[in-house]
């Protein structure tokens, strides 16, 4: 007789790791028994080399993590954001005036996101999971078969081995199998964009400042690392990505020093470059039977705003309120009603996020001299007013709207 788990969650990247923590980690009131299952070993994912991301944790996602025991041990990793600019860079002569800028003044409640290195953040979660009783791994061998009920859930490794639970959760990526097995649809489009990324050194200190240039071919991103460095997110159309991903790294850093600028004095190329294809899905239901989808399972949307792994921990933190919810009370943690509470409170969120972040991409990508003028025009009226500021200070730190309890802080 094969004992069953709680949970199963499939994926051990930030998004799955996060799931584990929010449901049976060690800050955990009431922690349930999670097994974690990844084909690949999860230390991988915490080497530079792995994908050399960095992620901006918005305020309320860095609640969560102190709340998980988490945000200790990073946060001298950590570089908060003072102040954020947003340039329009398609005016004549190619200047870059500042149409949009927050400060101090605008973030009366504190830094609004943390540029963290994902390596950082993946060994401290990793850590904190293999330390916590109530979690498992089973890595290494990958999942033949799925069953979604209509008693518990399970899967059958390659090795024969089955695991059974009430609940299964897909962390595992925008191709993810757990989704295609369960028969969930994508609804959605890829952009002729790739996103490069790499980490830069440069001669003079940035003094928290993040910046974001849109151009016609995608937003240039420069975000501030502790020190004297910057991660950059860079979104160009795919062809020209994929020719200087093709260039030898000396040309590739001199193409990179050409949109970099020179305000932050000599710059250098520290990291290895990554090239990224990018995309807006929306899977048609965030559930199944016994079945919940978080992170790039659920959504994939343009980085130009780093919301991606921001709307992840949403996602856990929603259905970590769920989960333990029903728990408390005795009640089927995969059942129909618990997964159509995570639906309701996730879907509309998302859905507003991609369309907002697909628009202003589509906006800004625009030569249109009419739209041009436009765009400039309000962002620049958005920058005079304070109210309209704050608003948009709360929603780039998560903290507005129907909060879960982690990213309010509180235990769960």
């Amino acid at each position: 007789m094969i004992k069953p788990h709680d949970i199963i969650v499939i994926g051990a990247a930030l998004n799955g790791l996060a799931a584990a923590l929010a449901l049976g980690g060690r800050h955990v009131k009431r922690p349930l028994d999670v097994v974690v299952v990844d084909l690949k070993d999860p230390r991988a994912f915490s080497t530079n080399a792995f994908d050399g991301r960095a992620s901006a944790i918005t305020a309320a996602a860095r609640r969560m993590f102190e709340s998980l025991g988490i945000w200790e041990t990073v946060a001298h990793h950590a570089q908060p954001m003072a102040e954020i600019i947003v340039t329009d860079s398609a005016v004549p002569g190619g200047a870059r005036p500042v149409l949009l800028q927050f400060d101090a003044d605008d973030m009366k409640g504190g830094p609004s996101s943390h540029m963290i290195e994902n390596r950082f953040l993946y060994g401290a979660m990793l850590e904190a999971a293999q330390t916590s009783p109530h979690i498992r791994f089973c890595v290494g061998q990958a999942v033949e078969h799925y069953h979604f009920g209509p008693g518990l859930a399970a899967v059958t490794l390659a090795d024969g081995t089955t695991l059974k639970a009430s609940l299964i959760v897909a962390a595992d990526g925008r191709n993810s199998p757990a989704r295609e097995a369960a028969g969930i649809k994508l609804v959605g489009w890829p952009y002729d964009q790739m996103g490069l990324v790499a980490t830069v050194e440069h001669e003079l200190p940035h003094n928290g400042r993040a910046e974001e240039h849109f151009t016609p071919s995608g937003p240039f991103a420069i975000l501030p690392l502790p020190g004297n460095r910057s991660s950059l997110v860079w979104s160009e159309r795919t062809e020209a990505a994929q020719r200087m991903l093709a260039l030898p790294m000396d040309e590739f850093g001199q193409e990179l020093k050409l949109r970099f600028g020179d305000h932050l004095g000599e710059v250098k190329l520290i990291s290895g470059r990554h090239g990224y294809p990018l995309a807006m899905y929306l899977a048609e239901t965030f559930t199944g039977p016994r079945l919940a989808l978080v992170g790039d399972a659920a959504h994939v949307l343009h980085p130009l705003a780093g919301l991606g792994f921001n709307l992840g921990l949403r996602d856990v933190a929603a259905l970590a309120d769920c989960i333990h919810d029903a728990a408390a009370l005795g009640l089927d943690i995969g059942s129909e009603a618990v997964l159509d509470r995570y639906t309701q409170w996730r879907r509309f969120d998302t859905v507003a996020t991609g369309a907002m972040m697909d628009g202003m991409n589509r906006l800004f990508a625009n030569t249109n001299p009419v739209l041009t003028l436009l765009r400039r025009a309000g962002l620049l009226a958005v920058n005079r007013m304070g109210g309209m500021k704050s608003m948009f200070v709360s929603e780039a730190a998560g903290i507005s709207g129907n909060l879960p309890r982690l990213l309010r802080g509180e235990k769960v």
